[in-house]
């Protein structure tokens, strides 16, 4: 490849209080990336315990997007191929990062936290594809905290737990209660697909959840029946499955999010 060929890049988001090198080893997106010809970031954050301010104008989306602006500046970048995956917390930030930076992230790939906003409008249809399990207890399937969700130091750096931290009338960085079937098909009526999916099983353990789209607005869930908060295909050496639940070798979420986004560069007019 020319040292000047434009080059798609793809963020890959940490979870809540976790640091960014484990995300890159549990996903292996940045090894995937240099043996497939993209740029992987993986941006970390720095305040404790480690969350990502993903809300409405939050200060975290700002950051990324002055991220992308430097990246852009500095590297030889395909701006019509840039996407963004996450887990968990880092599946919220791209949920919202899909709202507020449509102009400038193609496609997106929630990984056990994908999440509808009420406030969510964007500039355009943002293709998404995103993975859940049916066991996941910190992300709850069925919306919400899990019951081990609920055992986390709060968000707010208290000495609480996040379930006494969700008792607050108005409790921050918290997944949506709606079910992830439900937040799946709010974000295809956002994208103007038609509402009767298609679902197919793909593995013994997973199902998938198509739903008639537009070429590029395209909606689908893998559903990971028994799985728990984990990166489909990941290392299980690093999935602390006590915690987080069985993990699923059947798929290899980072395989089907390339060839996805790969299938999904930016359509519509572009932030200049």
């Amino acid at each position: 490849m020319a040292p000047r060929t434009p080059m798609p890049v793809v963020f890959d988001v940490h979870g809540y209080l976790q640091p960014g090198a484990l995300q890159s080893a549990w996903s292996g997106m940045a090894a995937y990336g240099a043996r497939r010809g993209f740029v992987v970031i993986t941006p970390e954050t720095h305040v404790l315990p480690p969350k990502w301010e993903y809300g409405k104008g939050g200060v975290d989306i700002r950051f990324l997007s002055s991220l992308l602006t430097h990246i852009e500046n500095t590297l030889c970048v395909d701006k019509r191929r840039v996407y963004m995956t996450g887990l968990s917390m880092g599946a919220f930030t791209a949920s919202s990062v899909a709202c507020q930076l449509a102009d400038r992230f193609a496609a997106v790939a929630p990984v056990s936290g994908l999440q509808d906003f009420a406030w969510c409008r964007p500039s355009r249809h943002v293709p998404v594809v995103a993975f859940h399990g049916t066991g996941d207890e910190i992300v709850s399937y069925s919306g919400g905290v899990g019951s081990r969700g609920k055992l986390l130091p709060s968000t707010d750096g208290s000495a609480r737990t996040i379930g006494q931290q969700s008792r607050d009338a108005q409790p921050r960085l918290m997944p949506s209660t709606e079910s992830i079937p439900a937040q799946t098909a709010a974000w295809a009526r956002r994208n103007g697909c038609a509402a009767r999916p298609a679902v197919r099983k793909v593995a013994q353990d997973v199902s998938r959840t198509v739903y008639p789209c537009a070429p590029d607005s395209s909606v689908e869930l893998y559903t990971i029946l028994g799985g728990g908060h984990n990166w489909p295909g990941g290392d299980p050496a690093l999935a602390a499955t006590p915690i987080t639940g069985r993990i699923t070798s059947s798929i290899s979420a980072t395989a089907i999010i390339w060839d996805f986004f790969r299938r999904h560069p930016m359509t519509g007019p572009m932030r200049t």
